[in-house]
């Protein structure tokens, strides 16, 4: 079999990248407070930069002869994302907290990713990787920023 630790790091993304939509979903519904109206609509942009990583990572994943986790007990099972019931409680910074915390995740299973396909020599998808922890680490600069701190991609600075 080929780059069988690529695709095992594929089917987690797929997995992982269902689980922070919905969580970022979920935040987005109920998120209250002054800047809801700023960042309600700035979230389903979120959203649609993770489907769009999750479309194209579940479907290099079925070109290299993988098969994507498609159902929403899988995805319970696999993902490392925490999962919680909506709470109307939380300030807006938690809630975003609770994102970044998702997206830092994610940034860790890129570099993950990124390494694997380099020694497995699947270059195509090396490419894709990279490109997608890129997009990553500038959205937890920008979220970051929101709440009014330092992206903290580097944990000696």
């Amino acid at each position: 079999m080929r780059y069988p630790k690529t695709k095992e790091v594929l089917n987690q993304l797929t997995a992982d990248l269902i689980q922070l939509h919905l969580v970022t979903h979920q935040h987005h519904w109920y998120m209250r407070g002054g800047r809801f109206l700023k960042l309600h609509p700035y979230l389903d942009e979120v959203m649609d930069e993770l489907a769009d990583q999750l479309d194209a990572v579940a479907e290099r994943l079925v070109i290299l002869d993988g098969a994507p986790v498609s159902t929403l007990g899988a995805v319970n099972a696999m993902t490392k994302i925490p999962d919680e019931t909506g709470n109307w409680n939380e300030s807006i910074d938690e809630h975003y907290g609770k994102i970044i915390a998702g997206y830092r995740y994610l940034d860790k299973l890129y570099e993950k990713g990124i390494r694997v396909s380099e020694d497995e020599g699947d270059d195509s998808t090396n490419d894709m990787l990279i490109a997608f922890h890129t997009a990553v680490e500038k959205r937890i600069w920008m979220m970051q920023a929101e709440l009014g701190q330092a992206p903290e991609i580097d944990p000696a600075n």
